[in-house]
C-alpha cells in the first residue's frame, strides 16, 4: 500500500531511487521495529526489502532505502512490529472453514442456550439436511450434565444432528442421526470408544466418544468438491486476517488435498500447507510420494497423523492413574497398540514424517517408547517425529523430547481453556506436568505451537497471550495457571515461526526474516515486546504478506 512518508525518511527514499544499488525491491516495509526470528532477542528499528517472492534485505532504514525504485510498493508499519509470518502447527483447516458457516455452539453458556441456538439454526435448513459442527463445551454449564438427544429432538424433527464438542472427541447425535447410523440399545461398545447410555433403559443418550462416533460419521453425506472449495476459501480469508502464512493440516482427507490443489491452481491459495493423512493410510501416501514426489513449498504431502488416545475434556485421554471425577476410569486407547507400532514403523521406513496425537501421560509414555524403538531399529535419520498436544507429561518424559529430538507440537490456548476445570479431572500433582512449556524449553525440546482449530481459535496472538500469561478464560488465575510454566514473548514467537519451520523441514526457506527466505511477513499494530503481558491479546494484524504478495490489509 502506498502511503505518504514523512521527514528525513521520505527524502532518503526519494534520493536513493537514483542510486546504483544493482537491485530494486518490489516491496519495502518501513516505519516499524523488526524481529527477524533468528534469535530470542528483542526487535530493532528497521525495514525489510522484498523482491519477487523472496526477502532481498533486512536492515536499518537508510540501508533499505537503497533498494527503493520508482515501482517499489511501500508498506508503512506505522510503528508496529514486523515479524515472520505465523505458522499454525496443528489445524483441521477445512473443518474450520465449514465451521465458519455452521451452527456455533461454542459460546452457549447454558443448556437452554445450547438448545435455542440449534433450534434457530435448524429453521434455516431444508428437511433432511444434516446439522454438524457446533464446537460446544459443557464445562461452561456450571455442573449441568452432558447434553442428550432428548434436549434437541423436538427442535430438530426433520434434520439429523451430529454436533461435536469443541475437542472433536465427543459429539451429540439426535434420534434421527442415531437411527441413520443404526445405533440402538443393543449396539455393542466399540474398542476405543464410549456410547453413553441412559442408566435406566440402556438406550444411547446421543453422546458418543472417540471411536463410537464412527458409525454416524459414515452416514453423514460427504461434502461436494464445490462445498469443500468454498469452505477452504472461507478458512483462507480468516487465517490471512490473523497473520497465518503457513499451516500443518492434521487428519487431512484425500478430498481435502484435492481442494488445496484446485484453489492453488486458481491462484487463490494464500498460505503454505503441509498435509497429514491418516497414519493407517501410510502405504497409499508412500506410493503417492514415490510416484509424484512430496510436493513443493506451497503444498507438501509427506506427513501422516495417528492417535493414541482421546481428550481430557471428553474424559478419554489415557492416564496411568484414574480420573478423579470418573473413579476407576483411566481413559481410552483409541488405536490398538500393535497397529500403532506397525504403522509408525512402516511409515518411517517409507521416509514419511510421523505425527501422533497423545494427551494423557500414559499415551505420551507409550508413544515415546515406540518412537525410541523405531529409531533404534531403523538407524539414524533426520525423521523429526512429532507428538501432537503432549499435554500431560510425567517428569521423566520431559527430557526425552530434547534427548530424542521429538517435536512437542502444542497449543497454548488449550492451557487457558482447560485450566478452568482440568484439576478436577486429574488433581494437583499431575497438573504440574500440564502444558509444560518452560520445562520443555529448558530440556531443549523442539517446540512448535499451533491452535488445533476449530478446537481453539486459529488466532496466534491469542496463543502468545496464553503462553506468556497462562491466565485462564474464567479469570480465576490472574497470575497464571501453573505459572512456573510461563515463557517469554520471544520464546512464544519462535515456537510460532522458526520452531514450526523446523518441525516442517522448512527452516531454510521460511520462519525467519533473512535474505533468500520466502517473504512471508506479518505486520502487527503494536510491539509485543514492550506492552503489558495482560494486554497482548489486544494486538491486531495490519498486513499479512505471503510470497511477497499482500494477502490481507487491515
Amino acid at each position: 500500500m502506498r502511503r505518504s512518508l514523512s521527514g528525513a525518511l521520505l527524502a532518503a527514499l526519494t534520493m536513493t531511487t537514483a542510486c546504483e544499488t544493482g537491485s530494486r525491491a518490489d516491496l519495502v516495509i518501513i516505519g516499524g521495529v523488526v524481529w527477524t526470528g533468528a534469535s530470542t532477542g528483542r526487535p530493532q528499528p528497521g525495514a525489510v526489502a522484498v523482491t519477487g517472492d523472496k526477502i532481498l534485505a533486512v536492515g536499518d532504514s537508510a540501508e533499505i532505502a537503497g533498494y527503493v525504485g520508482s515501482r517499489t510498493q511501500i508498506v508503512a508499519a506505522a510503528g508496529g512490529l514486523v515479524l515472520p509470518g505465523f505458522t499454525d502447527g496443528h489445524t483441521h483447516f477445512l473443518s474450520g472453514g465449514f465451521q465458519l458457516a455452521a451452527v456455533d455452539l461454542r459460546e452457549a453458556d447454558s443448556p437452554r442456550e445450547f438448545v435455542r441456538r440449534l433450534a434457530q439454526f435448524a429453521k434455516t435448513l431444508p428437511p433432511g439436511r444434516w446439522i454438524t459442527g457446533g464446537d460446544w463445551d459443557h464445562e461452561r454449564w456450571a455442573g449441568a450434565p452432558l447434553p442428550s438427544r432428548d434436549w434437541i429432538d423436538s427442535v430438530t424433527p426433520h434434520n439429523p444432528v451430529f454436533v461435536s464438542r469443541l475437542d472433536g472427541h465427543m459429539a451429540l447425535a439426535n434420534s434421527l442421526a442415531l437411527k441413520a447410523a443404526g445405533l440402538t440399545r443393543d449396539t455393542q461398545e466399540p474398542a476405543g470408544g464410549v456410547i453413553v447410555r441412559d442408566p435406566r433403559t440402556a438406550e444411547p443418550t446421543g453422546i458418543l466418544k472417540d471411536n463410537a462416533m464412527e458409525p454416524v460419521w459414515r452416514v453423514v453425506p460427504d461434502p461436494s468438491p464445490a462445498e469443500r472449495d468454498s469452505a477452504l476459501v472461507r478458512a483462507l480469508a480468516h487465517a490471512a486476517a490473523l497473520g497465518v502464512t503457513a499451516i500443518a493440516d492434521m487428519s487431512t482427507a484425500w478430498a481435502d488435498v484435492a481442494s488445496f490443489r484446485r484453489i492453488r491452481a486458481a491462484g487463490r491459495l494464500t498460505l503454505r500447507v503441509k498435509t497429514h493423512v491418516a497414519l493407517s493410510d501410510w502405504r497409499r501416501l508412500a506410493d503417492t510420494v514415490a510416484r509424484y514426489g512430496p510436493g513443493d513449498d506451497w503444498i507438501r504431502i509427506d506427513g501422516v497423523k495417528g492417535y493414541v488416545d482421546g481428550s481430557l475434556g471428553s474424559t478419554t485421554a489415557w492416564f496411568f492413574d484414574p480420573y478423579l471425577d470418573a473413579p476407576g476410569f483411566h481413559g481410552t486407547a483409541t488405536t490398538p497398540e500393535e497397529s500403532l507400532r506397525v504403522w509408525i514403523g512402516n511409515a518411517d521406513s517409507a521416509g514419511l514424517q510421523v505425527a501422533v496425537h497423545a494427551i494423557g501421560d500414559r499415551a505420551n509414555a507409550l508413544l515415546f517408547a515406540m518412537y525410541d524403538s523405531v529409531s533404534r531399529v531403523h538407524g539414524e535419520r533426520d525423521r523429526r517425529f512429532r507428538i501432537e498436544h503432549a499435554q500431560h507429561l510425567r517428569q521423566q518424559e520431559i527430557p526425552l523430547f530434547g534427548r530424542l529430538g521429538v517435536i512437542a507440537s502444542m497449543q497454548p490456548y488449550h492451557a487457558i481453556d482447560d485450566g478452568r476445570w482440568a484439576e478436577k479431572r486429574i488433581g494437583p500433582e499431575r497438573i504440574k506436568g500440564t502444558y509444560a512449556f518452560r520445562a520443555l524449553l529448558d530440556a531443549e525440546a523442539p517446540l512448535a505451537f499451533g491452535s488445533d482449530w476449530t478446537v481453539a481459535p486459529i488466532d496466534p496472538i491469542l496463543g502468545v497471550y496464553a503462553a506468556v500469561t497462562r491466565r485462564t478464560l474464567d479469570g480465576r488465575h490472574p497470575n497464571g495457571w501453573v505459572p512456573e510454566q510461563r515463557i517469554t514473548v520471544a520464546e512464544v514467537l519462535r515456537a510460532y515461526t522458526a520452531g514450526n519451520a523446523w518441525a516442517l523441514f522448512a527452516e531454510q526457506k521460511w520462519g525467519t526474516l533473512a535474505p533468500g527466505y520466502y517473504a512471508d511477513v506479518v505486520v502487527v499494530d503494536r510491539n509485543l515486546f514492550t506492552m503489558p503481558a495482560d494486554s497482548l491479546d489486544r494486538v491486531r494484524v495490519r498486513y499479512t504478506i505471503v510470497g511477497g504478495k499482500i494477502v490481507y490489509r487491515r
